[in-house]
């Protein structure tokens, strides 16, 4: 297997050298060179297989060539050592939880088994792992590279715009963890990452490696978890099973549509957002408009230039109608979200965080248009995460797990940073 820019103007690599590079030569994000889809054997398989042994199979799948089965299977079994149920919330919806990892986010999946490939395909060269996060991505990815040899960890975040929860998660760690507030937003953050991802001379001395979806060892594992909707896709009817995405950077959507493409038995998937929704627009319109994020409830999705959707144009070559075959598009806003989770507590007793509520949301909207679907939607983090939206919405305190109860205890530091390059530079050299 091969894989190359989505920009097309850099040659196709190896696995271990997108893996450890990021980004292509020409600016773009890589992705696969051609989607073999699983043989038949395999998907059967995968119909009665656990999390760990779906992810060895649909794993060495993706890495063919590059890592065998018996190598695959130790990293996934250890990355993924948590749950992740599927629960039926009402007749034809049901919730994929993926908020049963360390960091109670589904970034957990990706930065966990990230971090075990890159150990796996280094030589032992020191590492320094630069992310943009808007929320949960910071917390996974601190929490699975925390305590790793020879890496190093700087974590991005637009001051005063993610949870006190999540604040805790990356900024409590200590050792070889920086937390960095920077004072924008995070757009702002994802373009200093992608500043200095782009910068030759700062590469020269330091070995960077990016940790968010933009690299392709946080993204492919993310295809891993949509296999566990095979059995429920098997017994869905004739118009089959439509998936209610959560999206701001797009990368989730992303494994999914990569999931689709080799086998995944699904209808097509919606792409919901909160007001920042450049993507359903584009899927209305055909215009794509990047712009500057807006704060929401739903901070994790407050991206207004999603680097992940250069990835989706890539894989139907830019071809709207092809897109449209498999995605539609949805957007919602805070008060409707919020109303949302009151009421689906109240008549479901199912509690959702403010992203869920949205994949709910947009789902339910399919669900009323097609009458014999079922669906599923991602529940890609605990509600306890978000108390300060959630409590208000059912009118009770949430509480709060044991794991969030620690990262609160403890001491918080974290860098202050304006927005400015050459200050993030001497951050980093220093």
């Amino acid at each position: 297997m091969k894989w190359v820019s989505t920009r097309r103007n850099s040659p196709p690599v190896p696995f271990i050298d997108a893996l450890f590079a990021g980004t292509a030569p020409d600016g773009g994000l890589y992705f696969p060179q051609q989607f073999d889809p699983l043989p038949a054997s395999s998907l059967e398989r995968i119909r009665s297989a656990d999390l760990a042994e779906i992810g060895t199979i649909v794993g060495t799948h993706l890495l063919t060539g590059e890592i065998t089965e018996q190598e695959m299977g130790p990293i996934v079994r250890s990355a993924l050592d948590f749950a992740i149920p599927l629960v039926q919330v009402s007749d034809r919806a049901w919730a994929l939880e993926l908020s049963h990892g360390p960091t109670l986010a589904f970034k957990d999946v990706g930065a966990r088994v990230q971090a075990r490939l890159l150990h796996h395909f280094t030589d032992g060269t020191p590492l320094t792992i630069l992310v943009a996060t808007s929320g949960d991505t910071g917390s996974a990815v601190a929490q699975a590279f925390h305590g790793v040899p020879d890496s190093r960890v700087f974590v991005l975040y637009p001051e005063g715009q993610v949870t006190d929860v999540q604040e805790a998660q990356m900024a409590s760690l200590g050792g070889n963890i920086t937390a960095v507030a920077v004072a924008g937003t995070f757009d702002d953050c994802q373009g200093l990452v992608k500043q200095a991802f782009a910068d030759d001379e700062l590469r020269k001395r330091v070995w960077l490696t990016p940790a968010n979806s933009i690299n392709l060892g946080r993204l492919l594992p993310q295809v891993i978890y949509y296999f566990l909707l095979a059995r429920l896709a098997r017994s869905s009817d004739d118009e089959g099973l439509i998936v209610s995405v959560p999206s701001g950077n797009f990368g989730n959507l992303t494994a999914g549509l990569i999931a689709k493409r080799i086998g995944l038995p699904v209808r097509g998937f919606i792409a919901a957002t909160n007001v920042n929704d450049v993507v359903p627009q584009y899927l209305r319109s055909g215009i794509y408009s990047p712009r500057a994020s807006v704060r929401t409830v739903a901070n994790a999705m407050d991206v207004g230039a999603p680097s992940n959707f250069e990835r989706i144009r890539a894989l139907y070559d830019d071809d709207l109608d092809r897109m449209r075959e498999d995605l539609v598009g949805a957007a919602f806003e805070d008060t409707a979200v919020v109303a949302e989770i009151g009421r689906v507590y109240r008549e479901h007793g199912y509690l959702l965080d403010p992203h869920g509520a949205i994949a709910w949301l947009a789902l339910q909207q399919h669900l009323a248009q097609s009458p014999r679907a079922m669906g599923v939607f991602l529940a890609t983090a605990h509600p306890a995460k978000f108390r300060e939206v959630v409590e208000p919405a059912i009118g009770q305190a949430v509480p709060l797990p044991a794991t969030l109860a620690e990262a609160l205890s403890r001491p918080r530091s974290s860098a202050r940073l304006r927005v400015d390059y050459s200050a993030l530079v001497d951050l980093v050299l220093s």
